[in-house]
């Protein structure tokens, strides 16, 4: 059986790309005013709270004991998105029992320091990413303040106040966030939900994990080293996880290199035809931006556009390369390399089946006079939509070997014109946008 790649694999093997690739890169100069600005934020917090908590200190040892193995735990990164989770939980419950709740923030920075640092020196990390580490502890905040007021007095205690320290901790380090997406010009809210959902949910999954340690340690805190073989198990699936993104990655650009190398071939049997395709590419992709598609169907958009004529390989290279009108015949021809695309595309399998049902209906009309089904309005894939208003913009502004490229002025008036019948109304105004510092 064949490897194949679905449209979201594609989107997950991108995301991990993003993800391994921001922490080997240094950070740029926005996003180092953002981590300085919520680092220095957190720092002023957990000295305060440090300051204003309970006067009794923690044991050293003990203290040293929890930032060490805080320090492993922040050493094993379990992918997810486009970022990373490490599983801290398991060791900050009972951390927050153990010690004294308000000197525990302080402590959760120095640990998740300290267990930065090997990735650094190994130089798989950036140096300056450590200045992310104190941005990273927002989450300890919360949870240390609710325990500070509330003096629950033990694990089990008003089981309310632990739910209200659970919130707490997703409160902060989700605001924490959203400003420093903010600051430096990243996520906006919605998607920053949307990417920080499965690192939240792992965190939820370890708390009651991390509470029935802080219930076995009462009393004997130093049992807490007996969780050591668990964090032995979390690095070994760590690895795999990161071994398997990294295999879709490689699939990925498998995938894309198969679209491009489609892509040549198209421009090596017509070079219009070729060059046509690159060119409405990039416009289709502004204009999916433009609509707010999700990831998937960029993807699916970009390679539609650059494929959408990739049927035009089976079609006789007299009736391609003609250089005047065609006949009726031969435009009955032309109009089955829809169809042939995507029979191609089929082949190849995986998120390109996708793709190939764009590639289809790529000459659908909005008022159902396209071709080859005849299809109309919303039964005609948006991506689809997208790639035939570019489509024909990029060929109406594109000399042919009949006659003269059309002024962009009047490129747009057509598409105006056309508008509701033609095309999408939806996509024509997002294209004319796209399209409005051009003259």
């Amino acid at each position: 059986m064949g490897c194949t790649l679905s449209a979201y694999a594609i989107i997950e093997s991108e995301r991990a790309r993003t993800s391994f690739l921001r922490q080997s890169q240094q950070m740029g100069l926005a996003e180092r005013r953002g981590e300085l600005a919520v680092g220095a934020a957190f720092l002023c917090g957990a000295l305060a709270l440090a300051l204003l908590g309970d006067e009794h200190g923690a044991s050293l040892r003990l203290a040293l004991l929890y930032v060490l193995g805080v320090a492993v735990a922040g050493h094993i990164r379990i992918d997810v998105g486009s970022g990373f989770t490490v599983p801290t939980q398991v060791l900050f419950v009972p951390m927050l029992f153990a010690l004294p709740a308000a000197q525990v923030p302080a402590l959760i920075a120095l640990a998740l320091a300290l267990g930065a640092l090997p990735s650094v020196l190994h130089g798989t990390s950036s140096p300056s990413r450590l200045l992310a580490v104190p941005a990273n502890s927002w989450f300890a905040l919360g949870p240390a303040l609710v325990l500070e007021l509330a003096h629950p007095g033990g694990p089990l205690a008003m089981p309310l106040v632990l739910l209200a320290a659970l919130l707490a901790q997703f409160g902060g380090d989700f605001a924490a966030s959203a400003i420093r997406e903010r600051l430096c010009g990243g996520l906006h809210v919605r998607e920053l939900a949307v990417e920080v959902r499965e690192v939240y949910l792992i965190d939820v999954a370890l708390s009651p994990l991390g509470l029935l340690v802080a219930i076995a340690t009462t009393g004997r805190p130093w049992a807490v080293v007996l969780i050591a073989p668990l964090f032995l198990l979390l690095r070994s699936f760590s690895r795999e996880r990161r071994a398997r993104l990294e295999q879709l990655i490689e699939l990925g650009d498998a995938y894309r290199g198969t679209a491009l190398v489609l892509g040549d071939v198209v421009e090596a049997d017509d070079t219009y035809t070729g060059e046509h395709c690159r060119g409405v590419v990039q416009l289709a992709v502004d204009v999916a931006d433009e609509l707010g598609l999700d990831l998937a169907s960029r993807r699916n958009v970009e390679f539609g556009a650059l494929l959408h004529d990739v049927g035009k390989i089976a079609v006789p290279k007299e009736i391609i390369n003609k250089p005047g009108r065609l006949d009726e015949h031969e435009w009955e021809i032309i109009r089955t390399h829809t169809i042939e695309g995507q029979r191609m595309l089929e082949r190849v399998g995986g998120v390109m089946r996708e793709v190939g049902e764009i590639v289809r209906s790529s000459h659908e009309r909005f008022d159902g006079g396209g071709y080859p089904d005849g299809l109309r309005g919303q039964a005609i894939p948006l991506e689809a939509r997208i790639v035939a208003a570019c489509d024909t913009y990029n060929a109406m502004t594109t000399t042919r070997s009949y006659r003269a490229a059309m002024a962009p002025g009047a490129a747009r008036a057509e598409l105006i014109a056309n508008s509701g019948t033609q095309f999408d109304p939806r996509v024509v105004q997002a294209l004319l946008r796209v399209l409005g510092g051009e003259t």
